[in-house]
């Protein structure tokens, strides 16, 4: 089934849709794909999963969507969940392009904009707040028109009040694979609204999709309570 030219995979629940997303991690990372990870219980999940599913990932490169402005070993680090549920069990380590928190939000985000520079990232993977922001791209914020960066701070308009980091759209539509992993009842109606609905400022995930190839969302039946059938 597709939404507005996004391919749903509608699976039976949580652990379903993390097997789903995790298997979609292996085989981009046994093709060696630059892989943008994001942060998020369903996706930790996945990251598990994928780890016992393949160790060696020493020929993918993994970036992040966003991440908030804090040490890397920080609770609320996006960074430190990947590495706790997926770094830490490879035998093959990745090349890592984390964005670099403790050095404050503008810092770390120039600095990734440049790392971004004439990158092609194959595979972004993007969870969904409940609000439909995607990455660090908030409701009605300025950050959805910048077109200049690749990188950019943002200010977070729901909790932790804590100043992130976040790629662009333009970034975020240039990959060939777009993946979007929503879980539970608490996503339902942000994965209506960005989704099932015309896209708008008011719900960001229903601006990003793939100009270059295919948008996936990857629901469990609860977060996709609200849809068409």
């Amino acid at each position: 089934m597709t939404l507005d030219g996004v391919e749903l995979i509608r699976l039976e629940d949580e652990e379903a849709a993390a097997s789903f997303v995790a298997d979609e991690l292996v085989a981009a990372a046994r093709a060696g794909s630059s892989i943008a990870l994001t942060g998020g219980k369903s996706p930790g999940r996945a990251y598990e999963l994928a780890a016992e599913r393949e160790r060696d990932w020493s020929g993918a490169t993994l970036w992040w969507g966003d991440d908030r402005a804090v040490p890397p070993d920080d609770e609320n680090s996006n960074y430190r969940l990947a590495d706790d549920t997926l770094i830490r069990s490879l035998t093959g380590r990745p090349e890592i392009r984390r964005i670099r928190g403790e050095l404050g939000a503008q810092a770390a985000a120039d600095e990734y904009d440049r790392l971004l520079e004439g990158e092609l990232l194959d595979l972004i993977l993007l969870g969904l707040g409940p609000d439909g922001h995607a990455a660090s791209l908030f409701p009605n914020q300025p950050t959805l028109d910048d077109r200049s960066r690749r990188a950019i701070p943002a200010e977070p308009t729901l909790e932790p009040f804590v100043a992130r980091v976040t790629m662009t759209l333009p970034v975020l539509c240039s990959a060939p694979e777009v993946l979007f992993l929503a879980t539970g009842e608490s996503k339902a109606d942000a994965v209506e609204r960005a989704f099932a609905q015309p896209a708008s400022r008011n719900a960001p995930a229903s601006l990003i999709r793939s100009s270059v190839g295919r948008t996936r969302l990857v629901v469990d039946e609860a977060a996709a309570s609200r849809l068409p059938d």
